[in-house]
């Protein structure tokens, strides 16, 4: 444990169960409370890796809900995007960027949040352009899962068609955005240690999430999952400001 930050660690942890239980992946906390710790680059790097372990065990636990529609209709554009957007992160400016995506998340979780009745119909339009904006946002500021969340909220899922597509497309996204950051050289030698550390959490916090999710019910899950990128997109903004 020499020269780990414990505080991290357990942040870490919170991450991965609310975003499990949320259904759109551990980055979208991950991803600011890393740049607390390190350098934009360094969370992008470790983000990937982490979601790797983390996507794997929500494959494991949800597999049954997998929706294979939705799973190619935005997956495919998902890992296009993501492969585009990670070659590009090395050209825009971080916070301009982080800001653009808190305040659509902020808006667009506000609007379903008001008017409960909105929901997208589950047809290749929507789901391509929610993949393609996942995927892009994943591989340009290292989270794209709240976008994706937000479009599977509107889609109105069952929770574990929700949680068990996402993470398959996650895995996907993770797998190719690993591929173009270590390319870039974002992920670092020094940072490796926490490598071990965040692949526990992955298995650990996927497996609390889903108890947690028993106790959950169905009507109140799209709502939850709303509040929570709601949430996201504020701390977006705040760290963007006070920075």
């Amino acid at each position: 444990m020499k020269n780990i930050n414990l505080t991290f660690i357990l942040l870490a942890l919170i991450a991965e169960i609310i975003g499990t239980v949320g259904g759109f992946g551990s980055s979208v906390f991950f991803v600011p409370l890393g740049n607390f710790y390190f350098d934009f680059y360094s969370v992008l790097g470790l983000t990937a890796i982490f979601h790797l372990s983390s996507n794997l065990s929500k494959i494991v636990l949800f597999k049954k809900g997998l929706n294979k529609k939705l799973l190619l209709t935005i997956g495919l554009p998902s890992v296009v995007f993501v492969i585009l957007g990670g070659f590009l992160s090395k050209v825009f400016k971080s916070d301009f960027l982080e800001m653009i995506l808190g305040v659509f998340l902020v808006g667009f979780s506000l609007l379903f949040l008001i008017n409960s009745k909105i929901v997208f119909l589950p047809n290749v339009r929507n789901a391509i352009v929610g993949g393609s904006f996942s995927g892009f946002s994943a591989g340009l500021l290292g989270t794209g899962g709240a976008i994706r969340g937000l479009t599977m909220a509107s889609f109105n899922l069952e929770k574990s068609v929700f949680i068990a597509t996402s993470a398959f497309i996650d895995f996907l996204i993770d797998l190719s955005r690993t591929v173009v950051y270590y390319n870039n050289g974002y992920i670092h030698n020094h940072d490796l240690k926490y490598i071990p550390y965040l692949f526990v959490i992955g298995l650990v916090g996927s497996f609390l999430g889903k108890k947690i999710l028993t106790f959950i019910p169905q009507g109140k899950f799209r709502k939850l999952s709303l509040v929570f990128i709601l949430i996201i997109g504020a701390i977006t903004i705040l760290k963007i400001i006070i920075t």
